[in-house]
């Protein structure tokens, strides 16, 4: 489903920006607005386009502050994280070190903690003890009232924040009772940008200090703790869960069995063999060439060599095997949710491999169609509908 641009990642990242709009992420006028200012595949222009956006509507949301109009001046800033978010998505050259990209990511924390600051419920920010570390995210609580409720852990996946996730789930979550606990793990949001932290496969190293933490809150039922995993995490929530038996249920938005097929799905066979082999010096230059012609390609490796902290674009393919529930899978027991979106090219049959290796774990796939606007990755841009699957079966489990 194309949407605004023929690119398709260009068609994508609109798509899944706009689709926060249910939950004050964005408005649809910005999004046209904005659109029309970037030319099709030019990621300058996206990224110019979308900053002077995202700058606008954060002045508009500082005068609301400043005249004391609270409501408009926490929509305004809630949208213009998500915009200095999306005007982040391409500029990936040298990004560990470029001040365009920490400049962005700090626009994205500020406005949003400014809009938490004026939330109706509590959203605290948090730091969660990890190794000789904390890994930052946000707590956001029903009521102020202390009562124990069901929590949802969410983890974010290739390029996703702990901010992003108030609008994938955390406002949806709430309105129906849940706790929502968000945090950057290691290769993600605050945990890369500012601690320099790269993503690791044993996920599980990750999780069960989450989870540890969400034990000390009184907040938070022990026995209804919930996983979420959000595109790549629904792999790393996935393989988290084959050793942290302490979650409940698990949703998987979406199944993801292995990476390395992901990326295998788009290139030759020969070419993943090539790098396995270590013969780089042929695999690289073939590789390089597929990118120059598919944007998703380019994009998917470009942002990878930052996430996994890798030297070349081999090393990123050989990394990237090391994400698989191969040898793990049978120890997921928790009950488990896989959606899948009919025309997810990112992660193509990758549902339901996951279904057919959890063998201990009970599980249900469900398949969300283009007819119904719900079949891209993540379900971009169909949240309620999305939203309605989840919960439904979360009540229920």
């Amino acid at each position: 489903m194309k949407f605004l641009f023929g690119d398709d990642t260009f068609s994508f990242e609109t798509l899944r920006t706009t689709g926060f709009a249910n939950y004050f992420g964005a408005d649809l006028g910005e999004v046209l607005a904005t659109s029309r200012q970037i030319t099709d595949g030019d990621q300058a222009s996206w990224h110019r386009a979308w900053k002077d956006t995202a700058g606008r509507v954060a002045d508009l949301g500082e005068q609301s502050l400043a005249g004391g109009h609270r409501v408009t001046a926490r929509e305004n800033l809630l949208r213009a994280s998500n915009y200095y978010r999306n005007a982040a998505a391409f500029v990936l050259d040298n990004p560990a070190d470029n001040p365009e990209v920490a400049a962005l990511y700090a626009a994205q924390i500020d406005t949003f903690a400014a809009a938490a600051a004026l939330f109706d419920h509590p959203a605290e920010a948090v730091a969660i003890p990890y190794q000789d570390t904390t890994l930052p995210g946000y707590l956001f609580l029903v009521d102020d009232s202390g009562a124990p409720r069901p929590t949802i852990i969410y983890t974010s996946g290739y390029d996703s924040t702990s901010q992003e996730c108030y609008f994938v789930l955390a406002v949806a979550a709430m309105r129906r009772g849940y706790n929502v606990l968000a945090f950057d793990g290691p290769g993600q949001g605050g945990a890369l940008h500012l601690q320099k932290l790269v993503m690791r496969p044993d996920w599980e190293a990750v999780i069960t200090p989450v989870v540890d933490f969400a034990l000390t809150r009184p907040e938070i039922d022990p026995d209804r703790i919930a996983g979420f995993g959000y595109s790549l995490g629904g792999y790393l929530l996935a393989r988290a869960a084959a050793f942290e038996h302490r979650l409940c249920a698990l949703i998987l938005n979406d199944g993801v069995h292995d990476l390395a097929s992901g990326f295998a799905d788009n290139m030759p066979p020969f070419l993943m063999d090539w790098m396995q082999q270590g013969r780089d010096e042929y695999a690289i230059p073939v590789l390089e060439l597929l990118m120059s012609v598919s944007p998703q390609l380019s994009w998917a490796v470009r942002n990878g060599m930052w996430v996994f902290g890798v030297e070349n674009y081999a090393d990123l393919l050989r990394t990237a095997a090391k994400y698989t529930l191969d040898g793990v899978a049978d120890q997921i027991v928790a009950p488990t949710l896989i959606m899948e979106g009919e025309h997810d090219t990112l992660l193509q049959g990758q549902p339901e491999r996951v279904e057919k290796a959890l063998t201990a774990a009970k599980t249900i796939r469900v398949t969300l169609t283009e007819a119904e606007g719900a079949g891209e990755h993540t379900h971009a841009g169909a949240l309620a509908r999305a939203h309605q699957v989840m919960f439904d079966w979360l009540d229920t489990v």
